[in-house]
């Protein structure tokens, strides 16, 4: 579990530990790749990308006793999701409506991916015209200020190369509680359909996703996670920017978990000790010089 994750969700952890699992603080001395991080930055928080170098250093030295399934990023996972957008078609359909902007979080790809692809297989199967909107936070802006290129999936470099917006394979995100959309890039399918314009992106900032958390959570009764959050403050802005220009405007969007476990984080923004982050440019700039060589064929 990401360092910064087991500290702010300590609930997430007592859970699983309940049903037996052993549950270690990422990055931990229980890996080579966790031993040289540590070796270089003791009171590192962790990240997502260093996370899953470590797990797929258990895997790759277990002899094939232990597997490693990436829950996002990878394109079959972003498929598989789709079963989402699928009953949300049906579910518009039995509403007789049909969304003009269907709207979710955004980490690495499969949430937003899940529920926006069928819409988007609409729009160029059957010319609708619905605009997809992918929400993620300022503190990790893979796709608002990420560039375009190959990189690796990991920051160990044992996973694949990919070409995707990232923000670079070393990125150490802040200690942001949208601990979900801390990664430093995204699926290559979603990439390159922002690439060409067929998606939007949108990044919000922590405090101004929590007050809509709390708008969300008083008018329907349902605490949303900071990830699911993140969808509801683009959602309430596309409805008062709809409500300004007098125009109905159908909104969809994806709450995807509640946040139970994550009340640190809603006591955090009560208190008001919830900092905003802005990722600075200059940051990925420096990191686009740690990117792989690609030669691509002529």
């Amino acid at each position: 579990m990401v360092k910064v994750s087991y500290n702010q969700k300590p609930y997430r952890r007592i859970f699983m530990e309940t049903y037996g699992a052993q549950v270690y603080a990422s990055p931990t001395e229980h890996t080579n790749y966790g031993r040289s991080v540590l070796a270089e930055h003791p009171e590192s928080p962790g990240s997502l990308g260093i996370a899953i170098s470590k797990a797929v250093e258990v895997a790759a030295t277990s002899n094939g006793a232990k597997k490693y399934s990436l829950g996002s990023v990878l394109n079959h996972v972003l498929l598989h999701q789709t079963v989402i957008g699928e009953e949300a078609l049906k579910q518009m359909d039995m509403a007789n409506e049909y969304p003009d902007v269907v709207i979710s979080c955004i980490g690495g790809g499969s949430n937003f991916s899940g529920i926006a692809y069928p819409f988007l297989r609409e729009n160029l199967k059957n010319g609708k015209r619905t605009r997809l909107l992918a929400v993620e936070p300022t503190a990790a802006p893979s796709l608002t200020k990420g560039v375009y290129t190959f990189d690796y999936g990991d920051s160990a470099k044992m996973a694949p190369i990919v070409k995707m917006h990232t923000l670079g394979h070393d990125f150490v995100p802040p200690a942001i509680h949208a601990g979900g959309l801390r990664y430093h890039g995204m699926a290559p399918s979603l990439c390159a359909l922002y690439d060409a314009g067929y998606i939007e992106a949108v990044a919000v900032q922590q405090n101004a996703t929590f007050e809509a958390a709390l708008q969300f959570a008083k008018a329907e009764g349902i605490i949303p996670a900071p990830e699911s959050a993140h969808a509801i403050r683009a959602a309430i802005d596309e409805a008062l920017d709809a409500k300004a220009k007098a125009e109905k405007r159908v909104i969809l969007f994806n709450l995807s978990g509640h946040g139970h476990f994550d009340l640190a984080a809603y006591e955090a923004y009560l208190s008001g000790t919830l900092e905003d982050y802005d990722y600075p440019a200059e940051a990925v700039k420096e990191a686009m010089a740690k990117l792989p060589e690609v030669n691509l064929p002529a």
